[in-house]
């Protein structure tokens, strides 16, 4: 009998589409009145751009965001129907490209504004745009100084056609945080310059802030593959992404005995441990490695949690097994190390990261399976 992709491979990466789809259904729901978009930049935070766009579309969602033109040539041959803005702007001299495959950029400062109403004008019609200003966050975006001057310019006004006014949110994740607030307010008063044009706002967090951040389309990513968008309350949101680690070798322990390189755990009991076939190579971040004797990381294997020991090395790691009646696990279990029982925010805080982070820096190595496909799913 041949042996499967799981077989061969010491890591296993599941995507659940249907949580996907259901996820951006409760944002959608959440929305109200507001068109619910997706940010599917960094191949889909990490999970597959194709499969993962498709999906969407299944579920009725019809506007992407993209942060580099080259993700939106790729995502335009998977969605052809697709609106598609690019977050990061328009690149210097590559007009013509987001022309020919309708990308619309998020143009971010008076000089891209320049450059796109004069190609427009040379292509034969005012080309779609988004107009992104800056409220407060300092990043991408026209500075209040530059809208004027935008605003002011009759000649590159009139070559624009703009389909969107957007800005970006510093601190969503806080509910509480005055920027908040501060950013609306300032939001408000660029969208009273600009009447008529829809306006977004609000990403995954930002949709939880309320109607005075919705407004006419909302942007969530992380939220869509089941990171929290509100992290001082229960995640509404499913796991979307499953990673697990197959057990290798399991080993009796004695008082002493050290695990892993740098002799960083040593055991203070006799105890058990299992070896993952799952590393740094996979996705699972060095820093997860144990800080203290029982370390602060954990899998779930055998329907409990057990602690992460030693260091985290590029194909494998330890977990302490000894709480587990024998018998519970053995060669070829596997351990869960993010997903349904360990929530990736979670698992991202013991790492001293963020789950945007952790997700998009999965490895290629693992052995990947999506569940729920309707189309033909091709990554």
């Amino acid at each position: 009998m041949m042996p499967t992709p799981e077989d061969l491979a010491g890591a296993v990466l599941t995507i659940d589409l249907v949580a996907l789809k259901e996820n951006w259904r409760t944002l959608n729901a959440r929305a109200g009145a507001a068109e619910c978009g997706a940010a599917v930049k960094g191949n889909a935070y990490g999970l597959g751009i194709a499969p993962v766009a498709r999906s969407l579309w299944e579920a009725g969602c019809r506007s992407y965001f993209v942060a580099r033109p080259k993700e939106g040539e790729e995502l335009r041959a998977i969605l052809p129907d697709a609106t598609i803005y690019v977050l990061d702007g328009l690149f210097a001299g590559q007009a013509e490209f987001y022309a020919k495959l309708n990308l619309c950029p998020a143009l971010i400062s008076f000089s891209e504004a320049q450059e796109w109403a004069s190609f427009g004008r040379a292509y034969g019609r005012k080309l779609p745009c988004a107009i992104h200003v800056d409220t407060g966050i300092n990043r991408l975006g026209f500075s209040m100084a530059e809208f004027d001057t935008l605003l002011g310019d009759n000649f590159t006004m009139e070559g624009l056609n703009i389909s969107l006014l957007m800005s970006h949110l510093a601190c969503a994740d806080d509910a509480g945080h005055p920027m908040n607030a501060r950013q609306a307010e300032a939001f408000r008063a660029v969208r009273a310059r600009l009447p008529g044009i829809p306006g977004s706002l609000a990403n995954s967090s930002g949709i939880f802030l309320g109607e005075g951040f919705t407004h006419d389309l909302v942007r969530p990513g992380i939220a869509l593959y089941g990171g929290n968008p509100t992290q001082m309350a229960g995640n509404p949101m499913r796991a979307a992404a499953i990673l697990e680690g197959s057990v290798m070798q399991l080993r009796d322990i004695s008082p002493g005995d050290t695990v892993g390189y740098g002799a960083t755990w040593e055991a203070q009991r006799p105890g058990r441990i299992a070896i993952l076939g799952a590393g740094y190579k996979d996705g699972v971040p060095r820093a997860l490695s144990s800080r203290a004797p029982e370390g602060p990381a954990q899998v779930f294997i055998g329907g409990t949690r057990c602690p992460v020991i030693g260091r985290v090395s590029m194909d494998m790691m330890a977990i302490d097994v000894t709480s587990l009646p024998r018998g519970t696990v053995a060669r070829g279990t596997r351990a869960e190390i993010l997903g349904r029982n360990i929530a990736i925010d979670e698992a991202a805080s013991w790492a001293g990261t963020i789950s945007y982070e952790l997700l998009t820096r999965l490895g290629s190595r693992y052995a990947l399976f999506y569940t729920g496909l309707e189309s033909d799913g091709s990554a």
